[in-house]
Order: C-alpha cells, then structure tokens, then sequence
C-alpha cells in the first residue's frame, strides 16, 4: 500500500480559486477510480476542520484535522511535527513551499509566478518573506518539484536553478462544459468577460481603461469582471465606479465572487474573455472559456502559444491600453477567426483534462 500524503488547506474555505480548485479536481477524479483502494490511501491534511464535501466522505481518504487557526504556526510547525509519525511514502505541498522542519520524501508544485511575486509583485512584505524562505527551500531541498506546462519547467529550472531532472510536468485539467441551467443572470446585452484573481500581473487595471477607449464604439457591450482584488492597495471596485461615471452608465460590473452556476452562465454567454497576464505558468480561465466556445484574448506568451497555439487573439504588450483595446475590437469584429478558434475547441481540450492530471499525478507518485 503507498501511503500519500496531500496538503489540503486551500479547500477548506467556501471558494474554490487556484490551488483550492487544483486540489479538489485532483482528489474528485481520484474518487472516480475505486480500484485505486487496492493500491494507495490517501492521507488529507487541513489546518482547522475537514470541509463538508461529499467526494471527501470516500474511503480512500484518511482525513486529519490539526486544529490550528494560524496558517503560520499550521504549515511550518504543528504540520511537519504531526508528519514525523506518520510514516508516508511521500507528501505533497501544492502550496509552493516546502517547510523546513519537515523530513521525509515530497513533491512540490512551483511556479516562475511565485518567484516574480517575491521579487517584484505587490503581495504584503510578510507573505513575500515567506514564500522567499520556502519557496527557496522547497526548490533546494524537495525531492521533486511539479510544474504545470513545459514553459513552466523552464521557467522554474532558469530562475530557481533546479536540475530539470528534479521537475516533473503535469498540466491542469479542464471541466467538460456544463449544461446550461435555469439559472436567471440578470445581465443583459453582450459582454465581454474576464475572470481569475486580479494579481497586477492579469493587468485587469489595464483591461478596464482599454474597455474605456472602445466602449463608445459598442454601446451596449458590458465588462464582467470576476475575481478578489489583489492589487495592494485594492483599486478594482473604485476603477470600475470611476469609469462608469466617466461613462455614464454602469457598463463594467466587479463581482468578487460567483457561484458555479452563475459562473457557467458567465462563460457560456460571453463574447470574448480577457487574461492578458504577463506571467502565468498555466492559467485555467481562457480554457475554460474556450470549453464553452469563447474566444479568449491573452498576453503572446510562451506558455500561450505552447496551450493555443494560434487559437486565440494575442496581445503583444499587456501594459499598453491601446492594444489591448484593438484585441478587443478585433475579437469582436472578426467572425471568421472566431470561428477558426472554436474549430479548434477539441484539438486543444483534448489534451488538458482532470483525468489525465490524476493520471500523471498517480505515475508521479509510483516513482517516488
């Protein structure tokens, strides 16, 4: 029996962004496969309480709660000194670091975002010295490092100077899309859409004074944005307030928040989504997008091109308001690339699923 231990802090809270949705799709699929009882148990650990999900409740599954408040005194005391006993064969820290007093094999999933984050992001000086210690100490010392696309590997081999031989790939998944429910949206019009964590590297700032330039030139077309405001200070809220009164209409809506069914709606009827972030080491919302037959706008990237291919509007300077806008123009206006990118749905989808994720995931661990 391989016992695997998975660190699982980022689902316990209501919302499901980033790692806290990487990880559920992961132990999801892993529910799908009840012949992997025979050969593995997976050892689950939370901060302060096991959340209430159904997919949780399988055998397979050994939960254990640490009862701490503090992410601080969970992730790099309490938590390394609970995995002492336990006898695993290997443990996974998707959370980008590795804590120091932890001994035992791991695998840890990085990405080149972190080490711009602790370089030159805007993230609180206390969050950044902790991802600059064990960020820094999982690149050294874990014993295996998972990125999330080729161009990440590179990336997180060029600039942490790990051996490529210590980094293995596994790329995100994609959700099949969902049939349309009778959800009410309570939107009208057309919009264009953007959704994700606004880090400044997704320059949604930028996004939104673009929105600005074109709005006249599309009267009813709306922006969606949907995502928590990262900026430090936060400006979203009181960007989209102030274009609108420059515009005088509420055409840009700022959603914190939405629910998977609004979300589904969301992508379901957008004309176009935006992500034209500058560092991404894979970035789930363009796919998701496409999985619905939405053309996405994106920054011309490495990791972009090596997802689409030519399958989508590019943009070549993400700090510049005015490509950005003629992306925005051109993705409206373009019908036949459009179509071109929704032909090309299936080719792409095919190869980023949560089952193949799982998959790789489980080859990963064979081989510890």
């Amino acid at each position: 029996m391989i016992r695997i231990g998975i660190e699982c802090e980022s689902i316990e809270g209501p919302e499901s962004w980033g790692i806290g949705r990487i990880i559920k799709k992961l132990l999801e699929e892993i529910t799908n496969r009840p012949e992997l009882a025979d050969e593995f148990r997976f050892f689950l650990y939370f901060k302060l309480c096991v959340p209430d999900l159904p997919f949780l409740n399988n055998p397979i599954f050994v939960k254990k709660a640490v009862g701490i408040s503090s992410f601080s005194l969970y992730y790099y005391l309490f938590l390394p000194i609970k995995l002492w006993f336990e006898r695993l064969d290997m443990m996974f820290f998707p959370n980008y670091m590795l804590p120091i007093l932890f001994r035992g094999k791991s695998l840890v999933m990085l990405t080149e975002d972190i080490y711009y984050e602790i370089n030159s992001g805007t993230l609180p000086w206390r969050y950044k010295l902790a991802y600059k210690i064990f960020a820094n100490w999982a690149a050294k010392h874990a014993t295996r490092i998972m990125t999330i696309s080729e161009t990440s590997k590179r990336e997180v081999a060029r600039l942490f100077q790990i051996d490529h031989n210590r980094i293995m790939v596994n790329q995100l998944g994609v959700d099949k899309p969902k049939q349309i429910t009778d959800y009410i949206l309570q939107i009208s019009g057309d919009y264009v859409l953007y959704v994700g964590q606004a880090f400044p590297r997704r320059h949604l700032r930028e996004t939104m004074l673009a929105f600005e330039l074109i709005a006249g030139q599309f009267a009813d077309l709306k922006l969606i944005t949907v995502g928590k405001d990262k900026y430090n200070p936060p400006i979203i809220k009181t960007l989209a307030q102030e274009i609108n009164n420059r515009i005088g209409k509420e055409r840009i809506i700022y959603k914190e928040y939405a629910s998977e069914d609004e979300l589904v709606q969301l992508y379901a009827h957008a004309k176009l989504l935006v992500y034209v972030s500058s560092k991404e080491a894979f970035g789930l919302p363009p796919l998701e997008a496409l999985s619905y037959g939405v053309p996405a706008i994106v920054a011309d990237q490495k990791v972009t091109r090596e997802i689409f291919g030519d399958n989508a509007f590019f943009v070549q300077n993400p700090d510049n308001l005015k490509l950005i806008a003629d992306a925005i123009r051109i993705g409206l206006n373009n019908e036949q690339k459009c179509q071109e990118i929704k032909n090309s749905r299936e080719d792409i989808l095919k190869k980023y699923t949560w089952k193949e994720h799982m998959e790789r995931f489980l080859r990963i661990c064979r081989n510890f």
